[in-house]
């Protein structure tokens, strides 16, 4: 059972390292990841969410199939840009517009160890996106005007000291 991490805590604002052998270990780790992420009611969950600095997150947007990316990289995007209300299972409650390219490309292994490239669009494209800023230590708050990121966040923190 994985416990998922909230803001405040530093793996989140952490560099994460690339995963050098996808082994049986890191597969049953995606498992467990996909399984936090439908029980926070998620569709996408990085591991520094769960307090790990590793090169892995996992997603499922509807109509698609759960995917596991280990070690991605985006390389490529489009030039159209769109905005889209995201939240995220480390910060709770907090939801705010942020603009994204609507298309994007990535490069990753799976958990069987083999690479793979995706085109993806939509909320698939968004959720890759913001999955891998998790990678970086970038949240979502972090694509927000600052006042009014600073204006949510005031609202998390006196929400959490409840």
């Amino acid at each position: 059972m994985l416990d998922i991490v909230t803001l405040g805590d530093e793996v989140l604002r952490e560099q994460v390292e690339e995963i050098k052998d996808v082994n049986g270990e890191i597969a049953d780790l995606a498992q467990n990841m996909i399984t936090a992420m439908y029980e926070g009611d998620g569709i996408g969950l990085a591991a520094p969410q769960v307090g790990l600095t590793k090169s892995l997150f996992v997603c499922h947007v509807n109509g698609d199939q759960p995917r596991v990316f280990i070690n991605p990289q985006i390389v490529g995007t489009s030039q159209e840009l769109l905005p889209y209300e995201e939240g995220c299972l480390s910060i709770p409650g907090v939801y705010g517009d942020v603009v994204r390219p609507a298309f994007v490309s990535v490069q990753a292994i799976n958990e069987n160890g083999r690479p793979f490239k995706l085109d993806a669009e939509g909320l698939l494209a968004r959720v890759i996106q913001h999955e891998i800023d998790h990678l970086k230590g970038v949240l979502f708050v972090d694509h927000i005007e600052e006042k009014q990121r600073d204006r949510l966040l005031k609202s998390y923190y006196k929400k959490a000291r409840k």
